[in-house]
C-alpha cells in the first residue's frame, strides 16, 4: 500500500526524512491511550484547521469503535453529555495548550487535569497534544490533501 499523501507544496517525508521520522518516533513512543489520543488529535486539528489530520484521526477513531455522536460532538464538548470527566479534562488541556498564546494553561484547567490523571498520564497528554500540534502545523503549511488516508497506513 502506498503511504504517500498528496501535498500541494512539498512532500516533507521525502525532503526532510530525518526530521519527519523523529516526529513519527515521538508519536509512536507516547503511551497515551489511543482512543483518548484520537479525541485530542481531533480537537486540536479542529482548532488548527488541519483537514488532513481531521480526516486521519476521525477514520482511526471510527476504526477503534468510536461512535458518530461522540465524534461530531467534539467541537461542542462543553455542552455534550457523552464525555466523561477524564475526556473533558483532556479537551480543556488540549485547547489551552493548542491556544497557549492566549493565556497559557489556566490554573483551573491544570487542577481539573490533576484530578483526573496521574503525573505520568499528564506527561503523555502533554506530549500527545504537542505532537498533534506539530503535525497540524506541518500539514497545513504544505497543504497535505485530506481524503486519502486509510486507517493503519502509517503503522
Amino acid at each position: 500500500m502506498a503511504t504517500t499523501i498528496p501535498a500541494h507544496r512539498l512532500q516533507l517525508p521525502e525532503v526532510a526524512p530525518r526530521q519527519y521520522g523523529a516526529v513519527a518516533r515521538l508519536s509512536a513512543a507516547n503511551p497515551l491511550d489511543p482512543a483518548l489520543g484520537d479525541l485530542i488529535d481531533i480537537r486540536a486539528s479542529q482548532i488548527n484547521g488541519c483537514a488532513f489530520c481531521l480526516d486521519m484521526h476521525w477514520k482511526e477513531a471510527k476504526e477503534r469503535g468510536e461512535t458518530d455522536e461522540r465524534l461530531y460532538m467534539i467541537a461542542a464538548w462543553r455542552e455534550a453529555t457523552c464525555y466523561d470527566a477524564r475526556e473533558r479534562a483532556a479537551f480543556a488541556l488540549t485547547e489551552a495548550v493548542t491556544l497557549i498564546a492566549d493565556g497559557g494553561v489556566p490554573d483551573d484547567v491544570w487542577a481539573q487535569v490533576e484530578d483526573e490523571f496521574d503525573p505520568e498520564e499528564i506527561g503523555a497528554l502533554l506530549f500527545g497534544i504537542a505532537t498533534i500540534n506539530v503535525y497540524n502545523r506541518l500539514n497545513v503549511a504544505v497543504q497535505t490533501e485530506p481524503g486519502h488516508y486509510v486507517p493503519g497506513m502509517f503503522a
